[in-house]
C-alpha cells in the first residue's frame, strides 16, 4: 500500500460490526416480546429472505426509476479508461458499466454488487468536476460495489422497518392489556413499554450511523484505488459548495444545527475532507515521471484534465 491505513480499516470494520449487532439486538427485543424465541427467529428469517430477494432484483430496475440510460464506451472513452483501471485494481471481474442520469444535481451512485452492477453519474456532476475529481468519485462508488454496500444497507433498512412494525404490534398488545392492568389483574410492564418505545428511534439512528460508516470506508478505499486522496477531497469541496447553496435557500442562516449530522446518511463533508488530507500527507512522494500518461501508469489521473463541453454530454444516451 502506498500509505498505511490498516488501522482505519480495522476501526471502520469494528464499528460496522458493532452497529449491525446493535440493529440485531433492537430487532430481537420487540420480536421476543411479541412471540418469544419464535418471534426472534421469524424476524431474522424475514430479514434474510428480504435481502436474498432484493439481491435478485436486476439493477436496471433501480436505474429505470432514476431515468438513467446506458453511457456507451465510445461516448465517454476517458471515463471508461479510468473505470477500467479502478475495476482492475479492485479485482472486479464484471464488465464496467456507466449510466447517465439527465439531472442537474451533482450526484453519483452505485447499483447492484460486484457480480452485476454499475455506476450512474448525473449530467450536473459531469459538468462540474474535472477528470481527476471524477476519478475519485468513481473510485468511491467502485468501493461500494466491491463491498456490497447496497446489500448491507438494504439489510439494515429491512431490520429497521421490522423493528418499527414489531414495536407497533407490541404497543397494540399492551394497549389491549390496559383494562386488566386497571383492574389490578396485571402489572404495567413499564420496562417493556420503554424498550419498544425507544427501539424504533434507536434503530433508525443506528441505520444512519451504518450508512456514514460505509461512506468513510468508501472514501478510504477510493484513496487506495486512485492513490490520489487529494482528487476525491477536491471533488467533495465542489459538492459541498453546491450543497451549501441548497442549504442556504432552505434553512435560516444557511447551515444546519450541530446535531443535524446524526440524521444524515453521509458524514460531515469537512470531516471526510480532513481524513483524506491526512492520508495525502502520509502518502510518500511519487518519483517524478516525464512519460506520457498511459492507462497502465501508477496514477489513475496525473493532472487535472477538465472535461469541458464534450459532444457526448450534449446528447443523452438512448436507453
Amino acid at each position: 500500500m502506498p500509505y498505511p491505513f490498516a488501522a482505519q480499516r480495522l476501526r471502520n470494520a469494528l464499528q460496522h460490526l458493532l452497529i449491525l449487532a446493535g440493529l440485531a439486538l433492537l430487532l430481537a427485543v420487540p420480536g421476543y416480546l411479541l412471540a418469544g424465541t419464535f418471534g426472534v427467529l421469524w424476524a431474522f428469517g424475514l430479514v434474510a429472505l428480504t435481502v436474498y430477494l432484493g439481491g435478485r432484483i436486476p439493477p436496471r430496475m433501480a436505474l429505470a426509476r432514476a431515468s438513467a440510460g446506458r453511457l456507451h464506451r465510445h461516448q465517454a472513452p476517458e471515463l471508461y479508461r479510468v473505470l477500467d483501471i479502478l475495476y482492475r485494481r479492485a479485482k472486479l471481474s464484471s464488465d464496467t458499466q456507466l449510466f447517465f442520469v439527465p439531472a442537474t444535481e451533482l450526484n453519483a451512485f452505485a447499483v447492484g454488487d460486484a457480480r452485476e452492477g454499475g455506476i450512474a453519474v448525473t449530467h450536473g456532476l459531469l459538468r462540474a468536476l474535472t477528470l481527476r475529481q471524477l476519478a475519485g468519485v468513481l473510485a468511491h462508488e467502485v468501493s461500494h460495489l466491491r463491498h456490497g454496500d447496497t446489500r448491507v444497507m438494504s439489510m439494515a433498512a429491512t431490520m429497521t422497518r421490522l423493528t418499527i412494525w414489531c414495536a407497533v404490534l407490541v404497543q397494540l398488545g399492551l394497549l389491549l392489556m390496559l383494562p386488566m392492568v386497571v383492574a389490578g389483574e396485571l402489572r404495567m410492564p413499564w420496562l417493556e413499554l420503554l424498550a419498544v418505545a425507544l427501539a424504533p428511534s434507536a434503530s433508525t439512528l443506528l441505520q444512519l450511523a451504518l450508512s456514514r460508516n460505509r461512506e468513510f470506508t468508501a472514501d478510504l478505499e477510493a484513496a487506495a484505488l486512485t492513490r490520489d486522496p487529494q482528487g476525491l477531497a477536491e471533488a467533495l469541496k465542489v459538492l459541498e459548495r453546491y450543497q451549501g447553496l441548497w442549504l442556504s435557500a432552505l434553512l435560516p442562516g444557511g447551515s444546519p444545527p450541530g446535531w443535524f449530522w446524526l440524521l444524515q446518511t453521509h458524514p460531515p463533508t469537512a470531516e471526510r475532507i480532513r481524513r483524506l488530507h491526512d492520508l495525502a500527507e502520509r502518502q510518500p512522494p511519487r518519483p517524478p515521471s516525464h512519460r506520457p500518461y498511459r492507462p497502465q501508469d501508477e496514477s489513475v489521473v496525473e493532472e487535472p484534465a477538465p472535461l469541458g463541453h464534450r459532444h457526448w454530454l450534449r446528447r443523452w444516451p438512448r436507453r
